[in-house]
């Protein structure tokens, strides 16, 4: 009997300790703890008691992420048809990773209607989710998964774009005549066409930016007629349009709404110089250069500048009269050396008693380059400094104070008060929240190693002489400067501290193209307070060459907000060196709008070492800089990216499946072709013209479009 006894003593052992665990996992799913809750959902799930699917089914609607997480994986498990609802709903919570779990839980039921929850959400999640419910379709034996819920997604965004456009209320209609112009579809164009004479102007205008992005030059005739309309919304949505589409074949309407001088014409004139180069283009931007506004002549000049130049004759005769020599000063400006033929005719405007034609023709001689005319340039800064000489003597002999008195310093301590002074004005004049702030500013720009930059003390009680006038000393200072002039160096350096505004950034300006010296001093003015100073100076460092450049670099990691001004005009040069590749990868690590114009910049440098420091900088989720940086990825062609980069054709956003797809292109990756190949369906034209570049072996954007 003792021997009989002992199997039975064991059993009856074993069945209480079962319970008691049982038992303890129940009362843990009532603790106050989430991951004790979540922890138990787990264990409970490992004994596969087909009576717990209540339990789950209450833990999926748990507060806590991490318990709905377990729930979703207990519920596939389980694989009842009963669960795939809850689960749906799961696949719609607010945190990705139950998202995750869910999709992989309804992979397990499978059934066509956990297929069509998988299906569904696919275009309504984020890049995470989409990659997780490609691989639970995957795992469910779904033929073809990636290309299936591409065109699913295609699909679903056709028709309600279709019904919106139709049956929608104005706002909204309008929003889907963009979204069905940016699907690149034929008959998307059929049905905008029309549209773009309707009545609501809003609506014609959105349908005329549709029809840009559908990229179809069957479309430019009717947008081009806009172009004569008296709607500033819809002659703008047709110039972006024409300039989407690229037919040079529009250039003279285009040059007619450049030279009219309106709130448009900047606009036209830009449509124009990004078209292919035509004789037509060219006569186009060379009318402009010669009749268009100011800003926008420059423009046009500088634009043919590269291309070498525009007619001499018709600029030569706006030079021999009064009444038109202002154009003509202004084309040469733009077109610089390449108008070297004209400067006979340019020369003689410099002794105009007219001093806005004077001053055009300064700006004018300086742009062609010729040293020859440096005389006549001397003459008119000695002609400028005597005519302010006695408006700008100082009429206070001492010099006044830099610095405050210890009784009217605001950033002083309270010691620093007359001891009289009450409680409360102390209080009052030292401890305002304004001045906190700004202390703190000024110690965290102290504590990262930038240098704090302080209000230039005043040196005049007040000045007499208005900063218009002396404009046109500062242009002669800046032209000398181009030139190269004998003392100019000198001569800048005595103007680089003047109080005057105008002054200073013209000497600033001249000092950042008279090479190592010069750039010594003008590289300070970055640190001045005053943007429009700042972005002057960091354009005119770039084209003072390799070593504005690198003083450039060298400044940026001490800069502040401005290091976008900074950025911007390093973009602007070919003289990057490769040694700003340390400096530029931190730009790129501490994220913001900088990081995209420093991964542009790394990537024109080659810098390969750069390679880890863009993937890091992928995992950040929400940065803006997500597209140059899977651009950047491609053109350095380090294959160790590709799966880091395709992880982004599944994103959520068109633009940035397209850049995936480009930078895998341009690495020469070949693993992805499956997804690359599903993405020939996507809704999206520009992204299917990436894809099928992609697959293409050396292939364009266009002959992937599908």
């Amino acid at each position: 009997m003792r021997t009989g006894a002992r199997p039975f003593i064991l059993m009856l052992a074993l069945v209480v300790g079962c319970n008691g665990s049982r038992d303890q996992l129940l009362a843990d799913l009532q603790s106050p703890r989430p991951e004790v809750r979540a922890l138990a959902v787990k264990k409970l799930a490992g004994q596969n008691n087909a009576d717990d699917l209540i339990l789950f089914t209450r833990a999926a609607k748990d507060l806590a992420a991490i318990v709905r997480a377990e729930a979703a994986v207990a519920l596939g498990e389980s694989q009842d048809p009963r669960v795939v609802d809850l689960l749906g709903e799961l696949l719609e919570d607010s945190d990705e990773e139950v998202q995750g779990r869910a999709a992989m839980a309804l992979s397990k039921v499978k059934n066509d209607k956990a297929k069509a929850y998988l299906m569904l959400q696919y275009g309504r999640r984020g890049r995470t989710t989409r990659q997780v419910i490609v691989q639970a379709l995957k795992n469910a034996n779904v033929p073809g998964a990636m290309a299936e819920v591409v065109a699913a997604e295609a699909k679903s965004q056709w028709d309600r774009n279709l019904l919106t456009l139709s049956e929608g209320e104005l706002p909204e209609r309008v929003g889907a005549a963009e979204e069905l112009g940016k699907s690149g579809r034929p008959e998307a164009v059929n049905r905008l066409l029309p549209l773009v004479r309707d009545s609501q102007v809003v609506l014609a205008a959105a349908a005329v930016r549709g029809l840009g992005d559908a990229g179809d030059k069957r479309a430019v005739g009717a947008i081009a007629l806009l172009l004569d309309e008296s709607f500033p919304e819809l002659r703008e949505s047709a110039i972006t349009a024409l300039m989407k589409l690229q037919d040079p074949a529009v250039a003279p309407r285009l040059q007619a709404v450049a030279l009219e001088k309106s709130a448009v014409s900047p606009q036209a004139l830009d449509a124009i110089v990004s078209f292919p180069r035509t004789p037509e283009t060219d006569a186009a931007l060379c009318a402009v250069a010669l009749d268009g506004a100011p800003a926008d002549a420059l423009v046009a000049a500088q634009a043919m500048r590269s291309r070498g130049g525009c007619p001499a004759d018709p600029i030569g005769e706006r030079l021999s009269r009064v009444t038109t020599a202002a154009n003509g000063l202004q084309a040469v400006m733009g077109l610089g050396p390449s108008a070297q033929a004209l400067l006979p005719k340019v020369t003689p405007w410099l002794q105009q008693n007219d001093a806005a034609l004077r001053l055009l023709a300064v700006d004018a001689v300086a742009s062609v380059g010729d040293a020859s005319v440096i005389p006549l340039l001397q003459k008119l800064l000695e002609q400028e400094s005597k005519g302010l000489e006695a408006l700008r003597t100082d009429w206070v002999v001492q010099k006044l104070p830099e610095a405050y008195g210890a009784e009217f310093d605001p950033s002083g301590s309270a010691s620093s008060l007359p001891t009289g002074a009450p409680k409360d004005e102390r209080a009052a004049r030292h401890a305002t929240l304004f001045d906190r702030v700004k202390a703190l500013n000024a110690q965290r720009a102290r504590d990262s190693g930038r240098p704090v930059v302080k209000p230039r003390a005043p040196t005049e009680l007040f000045d007499d002489v208005e900063p218009a006038r002396l404009v046109p000393l500062a242009t002669v200072l800046r032209a000398l400067a181009m030139l190269r002039a004998p003392g100019a160096l000198e001569l800048l350096k005595g103007y680089s501290q003047d109080s005057s505004l105008p002054l200073r950034t013209a000497a600033l300006q001249g000092l950042a193209r008279l090479g190592a010296e010069g750039v010594a001093v003008a590289r300070e003015g970055l640190l001045e307070p005053e943007r429009d100073l700042q972005k002057a100076l960091a354009i005119s460092l770039v084209d003072g060459g390799e070593v504005g450049v690198a003083a450039l670099v060298e400044l940026l990691p001490k800069m502040g907000s401005e290091k976008l001004l900074v950025l911007d005009a390093l973009t602007r040069s070919t003289a990057v060196p490769a040694s700003a590749s340390p400096v530029l990868q931190a730009v790129v690590k501490d994220g913001g709008p900088e990081a995209a114009l420093a991964a542009v910049l790394l990537a024109r440098i080659q810098a390969k070492d750069a390679v880890p420091t863009l993937i890091k900088a992928l995992d950040e989720t929400n940065t803006v800089a997500r597209r140059d940086v899977l651009l950047a990825l491609g053109t350095l062609g380090d294959a160790q990216a590709a799966d880091v980069v395709s992880r982004d054709l599944f994103h959520d956003l068109p633009e940035i499946r397209a850049a995936a797809a480009t930078a895998l292109k341009r690495m020469g990756a070949t693993t992805q072709t499956e997804s690359l190949d599903a993405l020939r369906s996507d809704y999206y034209r520009t992204v299917r013209d990436a894809a099928g570049a992609a697959l293409a072996k050396g292939g364009t954007a266009s002959e992937g479009a599908r």
